[in-house]
């Protein structure tokens, strides 16, 4: 039985009279086998194939784009910026032929004019579209739009004066104030923390419930649909991407996180999505049968004695006489504290942070936007110094950077022109000086195949997307052979079928390596599926560790076996309601 099939009638359709009636309303917006290819001929890539879709007026439909799925193809489309080669786009029962008021987008970059007030840059759609109302008039349209979006205190900053949830408000109110019929969302808040993008999420729908737009939102979260959308539909990847099965949501409005949490039809239906993706997932898997052994050698950062080779003959670097390492404290951050200066005098914004972890322990650290989870892992990266206390290693105080600890950024910084496996063999060749050729190609090799990119191993990095450019990033830290490795939010920024394979990647590479890991994230879920404990931090400045949950879920884990084990929605409410009493204060 398919996963659709076992999707119960009463959540998957609506009733025979509501699709009677449905089916009476002319649609706002239709697509009718709309395909898409760029290039020609034998270069030609069909991007979208037989793309079918109708929206009534009012409706709010969220599209689960995956990386590479077509889905900026199929807002360019939406938006009327390109044209498809086959089939028709009808809005308001006219055929879409370019861009128009009608239709207010708003990009995950938030394009803003980095010159312009927040007034301004919202002035420039109102004065364009209502030029022929009075410049009263039209100042009034632009102050409703920013205190809608609750940026008045704003209104004469510019960009470089906002935060990013803050800037992503600005754009928000600049569609809004065109008064388009529809409101299409491009990934809008995928690049937020969760406190901000609930906040907008929350603005949103209190927008769309008052204006009585019709809404698509394109999103890479699976959660951020169920609270919001009447409708999600998967767009399956490519090539020739097309629409997976509509799945509706009857959840009542408005939507409250923590009562969903609480939700039988809400988990129901949370894991039917889940379990169609996840399907769509393991039809894209990568065959890793050919996966190269490692080479028994040992990296130069290893406590034990290891043989460097040179020319003149073999010499041996003994590591320095110590006493044995106490395993349950390889790692320990002995109240460590941050302060940056500032005109108004020093900010402490991490303040006595203290956590011991054992050897082999994967701790996520969670909390909210400028909570110093990033400084705290900068520090034990020895990429910011530590204004108080010590961070001690494997028995030795941290004092600089080294590749004793591998680092995973959200951005995987890395060199472009370069290929995957020269990326890779750059921190390979620092750590194995000591290993043959082979020896060092073999550990290259084995990290990418690991990873799934034993197909693109030599492709120029620039020419990867960011998934893959992800991936090669993990490689690499774990091709390292750390001592300690850092995650910062390294799947913060990638579709949920990419940052769920990637998850199965890194857990699967962490235990067989055995390795300590340290990741910052900002997704509940993620902090779960992956750690031992889970550290939450309160807000900031003078963040600190407000409280530790231990995870007891049984490993390996799996996202299917996560979803049915019945701890596991406790764990999810234990970190919701702290990050909302937190959001609170």
């Amino acid at each position: 039985m398919s996963v659709v099939q076992l999707i119960k009638p009463e959540i998957a359709g609506i009733s025979m009279e509501k699709e009677k009636h449905a089916a009476r309303v002319t649609p706002l917006l239709e697509m009718h086998a709309v395909s898409k290819s760029y290039g020609t001929g034998s270069n030609a890539s069909l991007v979208l194939s037989d793309i079918n879709l109708s929206i009534a007026e009012g409706e709010f439909v969220a599209i689960v784009g995956f990386s590479g799925s077509g889905k900026t193809t199929l807002i360019s489309l939406l938006t009327g910026l390109i044209q498809p080669d086959d089939g028709a786009i009808l809005f308001n029962g006219r055929h879409i032929t370019g861009p128009a008021p009608e239709r207010g987008v708003v990009f995950q970059n938030y394009s803003l004019m980095p010159w312009m007030t927040v007034r301004q840059n919202v002035a420039l759609a109102v004065d364009q579209v209502f030029s022929k109302e009075s410049a009263k008039d039209r100042a009034a349209r632009v102050e409703k739009y920013i205190a809608m979006v609750n940026l008045t205190p704003a209104l004469e900053k510019r960009p470089a004066e906002l935060s990013g949830g803050m800037r992503q408000r600005v754009a928000v109110a600049r569609a809004l104030a065109m008064n388009p019929k529809m409101l299409l969302l491009d990934e809008p808040l995928s690049a937020l923390d969760a406190l901000t993008r609930a906040n907008i999420q929350d603005e949103i729908l209190n927008i769309w419930s008052q204006e009585k737009k019709t809404v698509v939102l394109i999103t890479n979260d699976v959660d951020e649909g169920l609270m919001m959308a009447d409708r999600i539909i998967p767009l399956n990847p490519g090539p020739g991407a097309t629409f997976g099965p509509e799945f509706r949501v009857p959840l009542a409005r408005p939507r409250d996180r923590g009562a969903m949490n609480h939700s039988e039809e809400y988990k129901n239906l949370r894991r039917d999505i889940t379990q169609y993706l996840m399907k769509v997932g393991a039809e894209q898997e990568v065959d890793m049968s050919n996966i190269i052994s490692l080479p028994t050698v040992r990296p130069n950062t290893a406590s034990e004695p290891v043989a460097i080779q040179r020319n003149e003959g073999t010499l041996i670097t003994e590591a320095s006489p110590r006493s044995p390492i106490n395993l349950d404290r390889f790692v320990e951050f002995s109240n460590i504290s941050k302060i940056y200066p500032t005109p108004k005098g020093p900010i402490k914004v991490v303040d006595g942070f203290g956590l011991k972890m054992r050897k082999g322990e994967f701790i996520s650290i969670i909390g909210h936007s400028g909570c110093g989870k990033s400084t705290v892992l900068s520090m034990m990266a020895g990429l910011n110094s530590i204004s108080e206390g010590a961070i001690i290693l494997d028995g030795r105080e941290i004092d600089g950077a080294g590749p004793d600890r591998g680092i995973v950024f959200q951005a995987p910084s890395l060199v472009p022109w370069l290929t995957a496996f020269g990326n890779v063999a750059l921190g390979v060749d620092k750590v194995y000086p000591h290993a043959s050729r082979q020896e060092r190609k073999d550990i290259t090799e084995h990290f990418l195949t690991r990873v799934g990119l034993a197909d693109s191993m030599h492709k120029m990095a620039a020419d990867l997307s960011n998934g893959m450019k992800q991936r090669v990033g993990i490689a690499r830290a774990f091709a390292l052979s750390p001592k300690l490795l850092l995650l910062d939010e390294p799947f913060g920024m990638l579709d949920s079928l990419t940052r769920w394979d990637l998850q199965e990647v890194l857990m699967e590479v962490w235990a067989k390596a055995q390795l300590t890991a340290m990741m910052v994230t900002h997704d509940v879920d993620e902090a779960i599926m992956l750690a031992d404990r889970v550290v939450m931090m309160t807000n900031g400045p003078n963040a600190r560790v407000g409280k530790i949950m231990e995870v007891n879920l049984p490993r390996p884990r799996s996202r299917k076996a996560l979803l049915e084990h019945p701890d596991y929605y406790r764990l999810r409410e234990e970190l919701l309601t702290f990050l909302a009493e937190c959001g609170n204060h």
